[in-house]
């Protein structure tokens, strides 16, 4: 079968890679892709939010499956402009309606849907211009650390983590009546402080059952031992060693179960991945955030340990027959290491050009912020480069493997971190 998958990421290559790898998988469509994933299949100029142009390639190219990875268009509702179409309907589509996909396009909505099923969460409330009175006020209140959270997608900046009250309702008054990260902040979550260990468990939905996925830990400081400004992801690893047996099975009776039921009770047939940010407290899961897409670097370390046909599993998610599927997991431990450009994530110079990525035999190398020049030279074109994956028996094997290769690929004022995992790593 014809597959377009939609995004330009370090996440998308990963995707391309797996699916491409599949038996159903006749022709890969990436839109718009990287040079990566021209490896996998056909790069294509399609902007990842017009659905209308979206849509007629779909045809014009017998499409039979689309993937959406990142969260934007699925926000915007490109499930629903499939389904609301007679010629288009019939494309099984990997992603949740626009009512589903709020579980990450709005905090304010995954909040309250959390409160309403009882899953366990920070406490929090909720302001806008209207009540910033009350919002300041409320700071006031709390007890130590405090969390603000855009309402919105704001790629990724709309949170804000302070110390200080005074900087705390400073900052909400910026968000509110200043639209400090545009529209997405007219609405501002409030959330207490949790203190623990963070880690990501993935489920997968086919609007009735589930799947899970194996757990990850990302790591967003830029700087080593987790300092400085926070980054769309340096790295990540799984599994995560204190997500054992027990602690998962917290998770999935406490969060995943809960989740799906109120999805379902919702009356939202979610067919995608479910995205659960955690925190692991003394032993117990509280939820920090919900996406309605995989993550990214997560996606690097992640996909590379299912050993299942891929293609098959979206089909099963698409369809709705995912109970009949089996998730087979490679029991060996995925480390990533991002390559990142010097100024990231502030601002950064791109068309650095590339060396040294044939070299590497013993790692994946995945494209994150590449493209492919016309005399065949690959140059940055983002913050966030390349992902170096590698597979061992166990994390730090695969870190030492993905520290060395790392350190042979070659761009100008390339910058990544040597401490990943290193809380495992003793």
């Amino acid at each position: 079968m014809n597959i377009l998958l939609l995004g330009s990421g370090g996440r998308e290559h990963a995707f391309a890679r797996a699916m491409a790898a599949s038996k159903h998988c006749t022709q890969l469509f990436i839109a718009p892709g990287n040079a990566g994933t021209l490896a996998h299949g056909k790069n294509v100029a399609l902007a990842i939010n017009d659905f209308e142009a979206i849509g007629q390639f779909c045809l014009a190219e017998n499409i039979a499956l689309v993937v959406v990875g990142p969260e934007e268009p699925l926000v915007k509702g490109i499930r629903n402009y499939f389904e609301q179409s007679n010629e288009l309907k019939h494309i099984a589509l990997v992603g949740p309606d626009q009512t589903g996909a709020q579980m990450e396009g709005s905090k304010d909505w995954s909040k309250q849907f959390m409160q309403k099923y009882k899953i366990p969460t920070a406490a929090y409330a909720t302001f806008t211009a209207h009540n910033l009175a009350e919002g300041l006020a409320y700071i006031d209140q709390m007890q130590g650390t405090v969390v603000l959270k855009a309402d919105g997608l704001a790629a990724g900046k709309g949170v804000l983590i302070i110390d200080d009250k005074e900087t705390a309702k400073t900052e909400l008054s910026a968000m509110i009546s200043e639209l400090k990260f545009g529209s997405a902040s007219s609405k501002v979550v409030i959330e207490e402080f949790l203190e623990g260990i963070e880690l990501s468990v993935f489920v997968l939905s086919d609007g009735n059952g589930y799947k899970l996925l194996p757990s990850a830990k990302d790591y967003k400081r830029i700087g080593e031992g987790d300092t400085g400004l926070n980054t769309g992801g340096m790295g990540a690893v799984s599994p995560v060693p204190f997500a054992d047996e027990s602690f998962l099975a917290k998770v999935e009776s406490q969060i995943v179960v809960p989740t799906i039921e109120g999805l379902k009770a919702e009356g939202i047939v979610y067919k995608g991945f479910i995205f659960i940010g955690l925190m692991n407290i003394k032993g117990n899961p509280m939820v920090i955030e919900y996406n309605c897409r995989m993550g990214d670097p997560e996606t690097e370390v992640v996909l590379p340990r299912i050993q299942s046909d891929l293609v098959e599993l979206m089909l099963a998610t698409a369809q709705g027959n995912l109970h009949e599927m089996e998730v087979l997991i490679d029991p060996r431990a995925a480390t990533t290491i991002m390559l990142v450009s010097e100024g990231y994530p502030g601002d950064y110079e791109k068309g650095k050009e590339i060396r040294g990525i044939d070299s590497i035999t013993d790692s994946i190398v995945f494209h994150a912020g590449t493209k492919l020049e016309a005399q065949g030279k690959i140059v940055s074109n983002g913050g966030r480069v390349l992902a170096i994956t590698s597979l061992a028996n166990n994390l730090a094997e695969a870190l030492a493997v993905s520290n060395k290769n790392a350190a042979k690929i070659e761009f100008s004022n390339k910058y990544f971190r040597r401490d990943i995992g290193y809380e495992f790593n003793a």
